[in-house]
């Protein structure tokens, strides 16, 4: 980071709204930039979070906010990995200590901490359509203001992204769509060029002429298709404009999206256009920061580090779930060349990186393209390969037809390796996996379990593999309890529970994540507990001798309590006309917010003291008269 003179201004402090920043002249804003940036790197080297993201949309952020009138005018960001200068410059700056953490804000765009952020986000691929609902209801109602929609050229390459372009040109709504675009680069030259050429097409007197000649040339239908056929020409010799012009988007750029003077004077010609309009705007990640710009990817979500060396904290030892994934795929792999892994663009966060440099030509990232990714891996089924599909809990929701259509259905042998099961911490409810239990479990031909330790997970994976059709194995995010794990490809047997403690009166029947709690829990009340292993198909016999012998059982599980695994065993005890007690505890009916786990179990009612206040709760004072066993 270079150092501010000590007579410099400082223009941050000053700043508490897009308002404020527009009072500014244009030449302090580079200045400005170096600030913002200067500080998200020394406030997110605190608290953890998105880095190399933000660190290269400082100026493109500030020239929005610059130009158009918000939040009037709307701007909608795609993700929101992106928009830490964006909380900074909307009133959010002395906040930004509390990013992520209990009670503080989001690392995302929400709709209830801003008026600046227009529009809920955390998964990919979403911006445009969101915005081409805001232009029309814009439309609606007589509106004159201006929507924008800012997405990466990662988010881009979503299905989704693509559906609303098409409708957006098709319906020649008034918005413009900015491609952040931070995975190419130019050379002075081609970049001077292409500025060149963007300022030019996105003038008014350019814009004027380019119109005013369609309906001059339209009266001769052979001298209008010339034309077309020579400006498309000419413009695809120069830029990358075809696609997006035959979407039906008049096309600039790109665009240094580091310069600030060409981005606003670009965004100033763009505002007084009307109709669908793409402005490609070329970014580098972690600018300005050179441990982020030389690995964005490591930089991308960080823990609290140095800001002078880069360096950051050691995470607790010990292997994550995620790595045990990793070694398993690994070991599999080389066992059985039929192994293909598959993944929506979440090599590293999957734990795929080792698989990807081993077997390359096994290792399919297909773009953040959920629904893809599921097909595909049904097409690969169909012929004979073993797909591994590993995804997080939250982004399989986003291919769950395609769970349904392409494999239930066709009951292929396709193994889902779903990371981030349950709550996730600091990013909050867009990214909890609190869910899959409950869409899992009702799907024909579908096997669910769910591991209590590293090496279980490393067991069910292997079954999974096994099967002669879908399965999923559910983990949590981070490290486990700590358990040794067995480099044997060893199988559990299907649909088995396992008894890990004896005691009386109680049984708690955990799911997963929550054994650990629970046999704290139940060593308190001499109480049985069981690692129930499998949701789907559920060890019914066991449960029903359980019911036999306990007064009362608790189900327990790091997921919603509607539908979910505690729904199956209640289920079971009703086909059975079994009336025992029965206790269902789990995620409640509304979205947890960011903050510590821990802190977010507990406020579930999920951690051992939870699970020993919802005993109190329930057991009788005094014991009953003894069962008669059936």
């Amino acid at each position: 980071m270079s150092k501010k003179s000590p007579h410099a201004r400082h223009f941050l402090e000053t700043i508490n709204s897009p308002e404020d920043l527009r009072r500014l002249k244009e030449d302090d804003l580079p200045a400005l930039a170096q600030e913002i940036r200067e500080f998200l790197i020394g406030s997110v080297s605190r608290t953890g979070g998105h880095l190399s993201a933000g660190l290269g949309t400082v100026e493109l952020t500030i020239a929005l906010h610059y130009v158009f009138n918000t939040p009037e005018d709307r701007l909608v960001w795609d993700v929101g990995h992106q928009t830490y200068p964006h909380k900074i410059l909307t009133g959010r700056r002395e906040r930004m200590g509390s990013l992520r953490q209990t009670g503080g804000i989001s690392g995302f765009p929400r709709r209830d901490e801003s008026e600046y952020d227009t529009f809920g986000v955390g998964h990919s691929s979403t911006s445009i359509s969101a915005a081409l609902g805001m232009a029309v209801a814009a439309a609606r109602t007589g509106s004159e203001r201006q929507v924008l929609a800012v997405i990466g050229d990662g988010a881009l390459s979503g299905g989704q992204a693509f559906e609303a372009l098409n409708n957006a040109g098709n319906m020649d709504a008034n918005l413009l769509v900015v491609l952040n675009d931070n995975d190419m680069s130019i050379s002075p030259n081609v970049g001077a060029m292409s500025q060149y050429l963007a300022r030019i097409l996105s003038g008014r007197v350019y814009s004027h002429m380019r119109e005013g000649s369609k309906t001059v040339l339209s009266t001769i239908p052979p001298m209008w298709e010339l034309a077309k056929r020579v400006e498309e020409h000419m413009k695809g010799m120069v830029m990358p404009s075809t696609l997006f012009e035959e979407l039906g988007f008049n096309y600039f750029g790109p665009v240094d999206g580091h310069n600030l003077h060409a981005l606003i004077r670009m965004l100033r010609n763009l505002r007084g256009l009307k109709g669908p309009r793409f402005l490609h705007v070329v970014t580098r990640k972690g600018k300005g920061y050179e441990p982020a710009e030389g690995d964005p990817i490591v930089y991308h979500g960080v823990t609290p580090f140095d800001p002078a060396t880069g360096k950051m904290e050691k995470k607790p030892a010990g292997k994550t779930y995620t790595q045990v994934f990793g070694d398993w795929l690994c070991d599999m792999a080389a066992r059985d060349v039929r192994l293909v892994g598959v993944t929506p663009a979440m090599r590293e966060g999957s734990g795929l990186v080792q698989f990807s440099e081993r077997f390359p030509t096994r290792y399919f990232d297909v773009g953040i393209a959920e629904q893809h990714a599921l097909t595909f891996a049904g097409g690969l089924a169909c012929d004979g390969m073993k797909p591994v599909v590993a995804i997080y809990s939250t982004f399989l929701q986003r291919g769950y037809d395609q769970l349904i259509h392409d494999i239930c259905l066709q009951n292929l042998p396709v193994l889902l390796a779903i990371d981030r099961a349950g709550l996730v911490g600091a990013d909050g409810a867009t990214h909890a996996g609190s869910f899959d239990f409950s869409y899992l479990r009702c799907l024909p031909n579908m096997t669910v379990m769910a591991p209590a330790d590293e090496n279980e997970c490393r067991q069910m994976l292997t079954t999974g593999f096994q099967l002669d059709g879908p399965a999923a194995v559910r983990y949590p995010r981070g490290a486990g309890p700590g358990v040794a794990v067995d480099p044997a490809l060893q199988t559990l047997p299907i649909g088995k529970a396992e008894v890990r403690r004896e005691g009386q009166r109680i049984a708690l029947l955990a799911f997963g994540s929550m054994l650990a709690p629970a046999l704290e829990a139940g060593a308190a009340f001499n109480a049985t507990v069981v690692n129930m292993r499998f949701v789907k198909p559920l060890d019914e016999e066991l449960v029903r001798e359980l019911a036999r012998t306990h007064e009362l059982l608790i189900t327990i599980e790091e997921n919603v309590v509607a539908g979910g695994a505690g729904g199956a065993v209640n289920e079971c005890l009703v086909m059975a006309a079994m009336p025992t007690r029965v206790v269902n505890l789990g995620l409640p009916d509304r979205f947890i917010e960011h903050g510590d786990h821990r802190e977010q179990l507990a406020q579930c009612g999920l951690d051992a003291a939870g699970i020993r206040r919802t005993i109190l709760r329930h057991v009788p004072a005094e014991p009953p008269a003894q069962r008669e066993t059936a």
